[in-house]
């Protein structure tokens, strides 16, 4: 009988945090501490209807966590076309509500997080929900994927990043004429229902997500030995002051 060979290893793109590769219908990627946490939490919402979200497999013999993987292209750096269409802002406000209210009752106290907690903890925050993480076929939004970075917090934190990666508020994002990041806002919380916070929490809460994550990316550059990284950091703060009061 001739051997079967193992699937081979697919180099996926993706940012500067892990290392994630395909291996047949399945994602390999840097396995740590919260691991466990994230896996306990996908089986979780997956089980209270978070349809849209990669199903947790354990770790393979290398130690690496494996996840199953989700056909479609993803709205990766220079953003596809299908990232500005009015529809998947409609779908990522209506993804993003199913998550949360899927996450309402895991246990804050779960295991090891990678990002901190934020109070008041009402869900369980994505913390990296943006088109890189969101994958697309078919003519509209099929999954959010890279989950490793969640951790408990309020749900205006998780809509603050996603409006300011989607809405096109970020200075570094070739996006087409004629798009209003407001009124981009204003769809996306539309479309995430009656527990949306107002357009000017968002951006308030916007201000604090963007000074927060540029003083990670400076640690993560540093660590890292990745010294590019600390443009993005200053990006991050140059946007927040200069972020519309809505």
């Amino acid at each position: 009988m001739t051997a079967v060979p193992d699937p081979q290893e697919i180099p996926l793109d993706g940012g500067h945090v892990t290392t994630v590769v395909r291996v047949g219908d399945t994602v390999r990627r840097t396995a740590g501490p919260w691991t466990p946490t994230v896996h306990a939490l996908l089986a979780w919402a997956r089980a209270r209807g978070a349809w849209m979200v990669p199903t947790p497999l354990g770790v393979d013999e290398q130690g690496r966590e494996m996840l199953s993987w989700i056909p479609g292209d993803t709205g990766d750096f220079p953003p596809p076309d299908w990232v500005w269409h009015p529809r998947t802002v409609q779908q990522a406000g209506t993804f993003l509500r199913i998550w949360h209210d899927a996450t309402v009752g895991f246990p804050v106290d779960a295991g090891a997080w990678r990002q901190p907690v934020h109070e008041p903890a009402e869900v369980i925050c994505l913390n990296d929900a943006a088109p890189y993480n969101m994958v697309h076929a078919a003519g509209r939004l099929v999954g959010f994927i890279d989950v490793d970075m969640a951790s408990p917090g309020p749900r205006v934190w998780d809509l603050a990043y996603l409006a300011y990666r989607l809405c096109s508020f970020c200075s570094d994002t070739p996006t087409p004429g004629g798009l209003d990041p407001l009124h981009r806002l204003d769809s996306l919380l539309t479309s995430y229902g009656d527990r949306a916070p107002t357009r000017s929490e968002v951006l308030r809460t916007m201000v604090d997500r963007l000074i927060e994550l540029a003083d990670w990316t400076d640690v993560h550059a540093d660590v890292t030995a990745q010294p590019e990284l600390h443009g993005h950091a200053e990006m991050y703060r140059r946007d927040a002051r200069h972020l519309p009061a809505g």
